[in-house]
């Protein structure tokens, strides 16, 4: 969940409601396949209920649930993705296709510049918590001031609740 509390986070209440307009509600079933490694994907998604098990190169890597983003990686540089998303049981995604959000995002130099920091900051937590998780003889000294692994930085949490309320209205729209 805190992925999409962090995206949601940088975001406006007008840019909620274009997310809300432009994508759409997909239901997932158990063992669907919803990205396939190296095959192009056309949207980015944002789980919304469910779980799914993310594999690279025959070996799982992680479990996605409800609040986590797929696809952010093949959207910022294009390349097909390096792992495959298969669905564990019956889920519902929120997906937008790459080129609507293309198109908002030429137009609204606002929104673009939201949403790229959103990535950013999700892209910065991945790669802290994989820095961390390969570390060998990691010490971290407790008494500093130093983020611990799996914290949310202060200047990211303060956005939380709103961004909880405003994924839960999300979820709440998209029921309709």
């Amino acid at each position: 969940m805190k992925k999409v509390l962090v995206v949601l986070g940088q975001f406006s209440d007008q840019d909620i409601d274009w997310l809300i307009g432009a994508g759409e509600r997909r239901p997932v079933k158990s063992e669907e396949l919803l990205v396939d490694e190296g095959q192009p994907i056309d949207s980015l998604y944002i789980i919304l209920a469910g779980k799914f098990v993310v594999h690279s190169q025959g070996a799982k890597v992680a479990d996605l649930g409800s609040g986590e983003i797929v696809g952010e990686l093949s959207y910022l540089d294009s390349r097909p993705p390096n792992a495959s998303v298969i669905a564990t049981e019956d889920s519902f995604v929120y997906a937008v296709r790459r080129d609507r959000l293309q198109s908002k995002l030429r137009i609204d130099t606002g929104f673009a510049s939201r949403f790229y920091r959103a990535l950013g900051l999700l892209l910065a937590d991945r790669l802290r918590t994989t820095t961390s998780q390969l570390a060998v003889g990691n010490f971290r000294d407790l008494d500093s001031d130093n983020e611990q692994a799996g914290e949310i930085s202060p200047e990211i949490m303060e956005a939380l609740d709103l961004a909880g309320a405003r994924f839960d209205r999300m979820l709440k729209e998209l029921q309709r």
